[in-house]
């Protein structure tokens, strides 16, 4: 007889391992329902930002960004899936349907699956070591794959303009009481199951770092006088549900694949969380060609720095369900 979906223990697995995806805040809003033949993803909207995220922009990619490591958390386990995005017109908040084939893993599959448990985000700052141009090609390719266009901005007026767009939004935040007292219930040192823990969190030194609570990670020394990182900008051609969705798919597979090349990611959306320094950066940065979804910073990690411990994440049975 040919098995046609994975048993109840190999979905589990595919499930924990997809869970690793990053997501804003740390705040983990999804919700998956498993059947007999699919597993339905869903937004779970009670886990939203109300200040950080008010449209629901950050919990759609945080989503996506799942639903990407699923499809390679199961290739990895030998399944091909097959994905129907917002399969559901009446229910906006069904963000996918996922079917599976049984398929034998590929080398890179099992490379990509890997990085899952090997990603962190990397809030330190990186060395000068350039970048190598092969790398940046394959993670442009690696969104471009999804559907996105992934810009790099290299260092000149478009950068400069991006950084001044960061420094505004954390001006507007720093602002905003109900988004100071967001930022602090889901950060510190209480930071657990989800959230970003005082461990993973650095004192903001740039503009691109975001200041989250009582933050203990050592910064990491270095020799250089500046550090060489590299900022993907993700843009899709829409700004609808899918195109959000699209995008952290597409920001899943971006990430990945730097893990597999060695390097260290760190996710950015905080100046498209605000409507003014969104539409800057479509208009200044990348010629409104496109609306941004998301920042990539990726770079080399100190060799001197500690590891990175796991953020946390919370219990299966908090986000799987029978259907």
């Amino acid at each position: 007889m040919t098995i046609t979906h994975p048993d109840h223990e190999t979905l589990r697995s595919a499930l924990a391992l997809a869970a690793r995806a990053p997501s804003v805040h740390n705040t983990q809003p999804w919700l998956w329902r498993v059947g007999d033949k699919t597993v339905q993803l869903y937004a779970d909207t009670g886990r939203q930002l109300s200040h950080t995220d008010p449209d629901g922009r950050d919990l759609i990619l945080s989503c996506g960004a799942m639903l990407h490591h699923l499809q390679v958390a199961a290739q990895g386990l030998g399944w091909k899936p097959v994905v129907h995005r917002l399969p559901n017109p009446d229910d906006p908040d069904h963000l996918a349907a996922v079917e599976f084939r049984a398929a034998q893993p590929t080398a890179a599959a099992v490379r990509l699956g890997r990085a899952i448990t090997d990603r962190r985000t990397d809030r330190r700052r990186y060395t000068s070591w350039e970048v190598p141009a092969a790398h940046v090609t394959a993670m442009v390719a690696a969104g471009a794959a999804c559907g996105v266009i992934v810009h790099d901005i290299e260092d000149g007026g478009a950068r400069a303009r991006l950084t001044h767009a960061f420094e505004r939004a954390a001006r507007e935040h720093a602002r905003d009481a109900g988004y100071e007292a967001e930022l602090d219930r889901w950060s510190g040192r209480h930071a657990e199951p989800a959230g970003v823990p005082a461990r993973s969190a650095v004192v903001a030194t740039d503009p691109m770092t975001r200041s989250f609570a009582d933050p203990v990670l050592p910064q990491s020394v270095l020799r250089d006088t500046e550090g060489t990182d590299r900022l993907l900008l993700l843009a899709t051609a829409g700004d609808d549900r899918l195109s959000r969705l699209r995008a952290g798919e597409a920001a899943s597979a971006v990430l990945l694949t730097a893990t597999t090349l060695g390097m260290a990611t760190c996710p950015l959306t905080e100046p498209l969380e605000l409507p003014d320094t969104r539409d800057d950066i479509r208009t200044e940065v990348i010629g409104d060609s496109g609306f941004p979804q998301m920042i990539i910073r990726v770079g080399w990690a100190a060799t001197s720095s500690e590891p990175l411990t796991p953020t946390p994440r919370r219990p299966v049975d908090e986000f799987v369900h029978r259907l």
